[in-house]
């Protein structure tokens, strides 16, 4: 599978957000909607974005008792959201819940995915390494991670775990409060199977064209 791109639908409103869809449809497949988003406009955002025929990650983090993160993943499937994720740190019981919640009524589950530690935040490979094993015992699909982990998490733990790597910045663009970044070229050599960009095409006066720039970065890899 060659990596996709994810654009980060990190803005305040439905409005917003569509503008943006309008804008990016054409060449963008995935979107995620995280908490400040889906805490303004609830499903209503999930619904836009597949109803222009993307897919959706929802970047909720769900970490609570296993009862409470089975019945979230529920949730999270019965909208048709093609990728979730939890926090690793809430234990393997916890995330063997989001897996049998997010069992989808007569078709597949989402993919379900554990953060490890945010890029926003300094960490050891081995302290990423220990929560994405976890991860993976607990039968989820991959993890979020930064891409600096990716060669190594591919060697440990086989090619078909899916990898989600944020804090990706094109060469043109601003660090902001990512510690752990990597280029969109060199996320894709090291084994992404998704990046997600964010403020690198929301902001850019024209996002469109930012859009393809990371996608040329990644066809290049």
């Amino acid at each position: 599978m060659a990596t996709e791109l994810i654009v980060a639908l990190d803005v305040p409103t439905l409005d917003d957000a569509s503008r943006l869809l309008d804008r990016l449809g054409g060449s963008v497949r995935w979107f995620k909607v995280g908490m400040q988003l889906f805490t303004a406009t609830g499903p209503a955002v999930v619904r836009e974005i597949r109803s222009r025929g993307a897919k959706v990650f929802l970047d909720l983090k769900f970490h609570d008792i296993p009862n409470t993160v089975a019945g979230a993943a529920q949730s999270a499937a019965a909208l048709g959201v093609e990728m979730f994720n939890v926090h690793a740190s809430g234990g393997e019981e916890m995330m063997r819940a989001a897996v049998t919640g997010g069992g989808r009524e007569g078709g597949a589950r989402p993919l379900v995915i554990a953060v490890t530690i945010l890029t926003s935040q300094a960490a050891s490979e081995a302290d990423v390494l220990k929560l994405a094993r976890a991860a993976k015992a607990s039968g989820l699909d991959g993890v979020v991670c930064s891409a600096r982990e990716a060669v190594t998490l591919k060697r440990e733990l086989g090619a078909d775990f899916k990898l989600v790597c944020p804090g990706i910045r094109p060469s043109w663009s601003e660090t902001g409060d990512q510690k752990r970044i990597v280029t969109p070229r060199d996320a894709v050599k090291a084994g992404a199977d998704y990046i997600v960009v964010g403020r690198p095409i929301l902001a850019a006066p024209n996002p469109a064209e930012a859009a393809k720039r990371v996608l040329d970065e990644m066809q290049a890899a």
